[in-house]
């Protein structure tokens, strides 16, 4: 098997193992939150992003890795990780303007993964990061996209701020 195709099983069986995590049991529960504490919750991976600056340093990843990749990825996954903390907060603290915040979160967090997998030539130069796209990003993937839903179910009335709603 090559190493490309090892790490799309591995980041396939990722994600799909983490859906089905999340639609048995996360978001059961966090349909019984309200909408700010449900964000809050799947905020909190995203401030753990920072990890992604691993990408510029040498000794973790291959020499040749390309140098718009690993900035990319790092100040990309900087700049989320940054957004996810003031959006945790604002969220922890009832403020109106947080739920905005999670929609910007959740669009440059969510882009900055895509623009990130699309780049299969880096796999092999990966080295010791490899758990971030195979472990770490399909958590990230996961969470925006139950973000997404409930985001949303909210902009449709079908949720409401400050009473639980069955997540659908």
């Amino acid at each position: 098997m090559t190493i490309e195709a090892i790490f799309g099983l591995q980041l396939g069986f990722s994600l799909l193992v983490l859906a089905l995590i999340a639609r048995a049991y996360v978001a059961p529960w966090l349909s019984t939150l309200p909408l700010h504490s449900a964000l809050a919750v799947l905020v909190i991976p995203h401030m753990f992003r920072h990890i992604g600056m691993s990408f510029q340093v040498p000794g973790l990843v291959g020499a040749d890795i390309p140098g718009d990749f690993a900035a990319a990825a790092a100040y990309g996954d900087l700049a989320s990780a940054a957004l996810a903390v003031i959006a945790f907060l604002l969220l922890r603290a009832r403020v109106t303007v947080a739920i905005a915040l999670v929609w910007v979160l959740n669009l440059v967090g969510f882009f900055d993964l895509l623009n990130a997998l699309r780049q299969a030539e880096v796999i092999p130069q990966l080295g010791v990061t490899w758990y971030i796209p195979t472990f770490i990003v399909p958590v990230l993937l996961v969470t925006h996209v139950m973000m997404f839903v409930l985001l949303t179910q909210t902009l449709r009335g079908a949720r409401n701020c400050k009473q639980p709603v069955p997540i659908q």
